[in-house]
């Protein structure tokens, strides 16, 4: 006879918040999924009639762990609203902020976030258990300790070049508000290499930054891992091999469908910041892969559907037209809606309006994009690993690591890059109407503002997250939002403990901002048993 139930777990984010989860397990598989973002906090409603520069002093704020990313797409959506010139010393210190932020994210999320289920009781019995609670139990593991306390070393660079970190508004239309010396760039420079040779080298990767990077495909990877003694007893080395063991590879996929909206540029081709000429200056391009077929991305096809989120009425707009109108969530329930969290869609040329993956994995995807300029990223690693193996929840969490070896490589060549002679600032003419269009690529995935002006006030301001790109609900269609579908097919197999699903969410590292919950605990309803 067949068993199914309901199992709610709530919640299932680990410090970052308020995700609550219910899946339907048929036979301790999951065959559905609802995704709930349990908290609102309206910063589009606190923005509106504000002076246009409020987003750069209120959005960092929405996050004390990428403050420094909704920074630097709120000054974009400004700079292209104003019509802006921004020096090239300016963009470089943008994007150096930007990367450190997000190199001190990559080793924090793994050892702080996700590494710790891999200490779970459920394998217990694996052969290399031990071996992952020596390294990774909470606090005490040994490549826990070392992996969160050097982690910090990359916002030092931060706080260098932009006078705090957390919650620093030195990013201003038209460039930044320091212009470092050299000393501070030479202090930028001993920081990174320090970090790199303490962690990224010695504890990660066990072999320089420059052989991970010859890895092109999968086979690549799982031939580095075996290639020595060093590699193959690293974090990267013991995880990849751990994480096979356990059967990461074998759930968690999604849709397959991927969307980055790029970030960091060539600080010589976007001194004048325009929505149009965003994709030809970026580094780390804004393109779509879905259904197997590449695009660019288009700011102008995003829509966000809000039929099963609180807030008032059906269908979806176009962020420059977005409505944050919230109910009682007592009443949306009668409506079908279950989350704060709004679902939004792309129209994929020739697919229509589809749920697409935001995050690591979806910048490495597209990464592996033929090049059409030489200041573009060109990477086939991870286009050939879900070509081939498939996306997982091991490759996805494969995807962010593999950034630490690229952004170390990257702000490297922006600090010698800089231009100490130069300028850093070019004051703008503060326009009283207008549209802007500003986004990045956070170490969660794409982060957006859309900036509407009207008689020197904001009218209208959107801010789109990459947590609402994955964990956003169904949508007026039905379609399951990204994480709703990485769930299904995972297999659960202690209903009071289900680590299998704390995986899937983690690997997407979904972040529903401000509340703290503790490591060590998931509160768990009693599961309701349907026959």
């Amino acid at each position: 006879m067949t068993s199914t139930m309901d199992l709610h777990v709530s919640p299932l984010g680990r410090v970052e918040g308020d995700l609550d989860v219910r899946v339907t397990l048929t036979d301790g598989v999951v065959t559905d999924a609802w995704t709930t973002a349990g908290m609102f906090r309206g910063f589009e409603m606190i923005l509106k009639g504000k002076d246009p520069q409020a987003g750069l002093i209120v959005t960092p704020r929405i996050c004390g762990i990428c403050g420094g990313s909704h920074l630097y797409k709120a000054v974009y959506a400004l700079d292209t609203a104003w019509r802006t010139h921004v020096p090239e010393n300016g963009t470089r210190v943008r994007n150096i902020a930007q990367a450190c932020e997000t190199l001190q994210s990559i080793p924090r999320w793994f050892y702080a976030i996700f590494a710790i289920d891999l200490t779970n009781k459920r394998y217990a019995k694996t052969p290399s258990y031990a071996e992952a609670v020596r390294r990774f139990a909470p606090f005490v593991g040994t490549a826990y300790e070392k992996g969160v306390t050097l982690s910090n070393k990359p916002v030092e660079i931060y706080a260098i070049l932009g006078g705090q970190w957390p919650h620093s508004s030195f990013m201003i239309p038209g460039g930044v508000m320091s212009a470092p010396t050299l000393s501070d760039v030479t202090r930028s420079i001993a920081i990174l290499d320090y970090w790199k040779k303490e962690w990224l080298e010695k504890e990660w990767l066990g072999c320089s930054v420059e052989r991970w990077m010859e890895n092109k495909t999968w086979q690549d990877v799982l031939d580095w891992v075996e290639e020595n003694e060093s590699q193959r007893n690293s974090d990267c080395g013991f995880f990849i091999r751990y994480a096979l063991e356990i059967g990461l590879d074998t759930y968690g996929q999604g849709w397959g469908n991927y969307l980055s909206t790029g970030t960091y540029f060539a600080p010589e081709l976007y001194t004048d910041p325009t929505i149009e000429g965003r994709n030809a200056a970026l580094i780390s391009r804004g393109s779509v892969y879905a259904n197997g077929e590449f695009s660019a991305f288009d700011q102008a096809r995003v829509t966000e559907d809000h039929t099963h989120s609180f807030y008032r009425g059906t269908g979806s707009h176009h962020p420059f037209d977005g409505v944050t109108d919230p109910i009682d969530p007592l009443v949306g329930e009668k409506q079908d809606k279950y989350s704060w969290a709004k679902s939004p869609r792309y129209d994929v040329p020739g697919h229509g309006f589809l749920p697409l993956e935001a995050g690591p994995l979806s910048r490495q995807v597209v990464a592996g994009e033929a090049a059409s300029a030489g200041h573009q990223d060109h990477d086939p690693l991870f286009l050939d690993a879900i070509r081939t193996v498939g996306p997982s929840v091991l490759v996805r969490v494969m995807a962010r690591m593999h950034e630490a070896t690229k952004y170390y490589t990257w702000v490297k060549t922006w600090l010698d890059e800089l231009d100490l002679h130069d300028r850093f600032y070019a004051k703008p003419i503060e326009h009283a109407s207008g549209k802007g269009f500003g986004s990045t690529e956070a170490a969660r995935g794409a982060l957006s503002d859309w900036i509407v002006l009207e008689n020197g006030k904001i009218e209208n301001y959107q801010v789109v997250t990459p947590t609402a790109w994955n964990v956003g609900p169904r949508d007026g269609s039905q379609t399951l939002g990204p994480i709703e579908k990485a769930f299904i097919g995972t297999t659960v197999q202690n209903t009071v403990d289900p680590v299998e699903l704390g995986h899937v969410a983690r690997s997407f590292d979904s972040c529903l901002v401000c509340t703290v919950h503790t490591l060590s605990l998931i509160h768990i309803s009693e599961p309701t048993r349907r026959t």
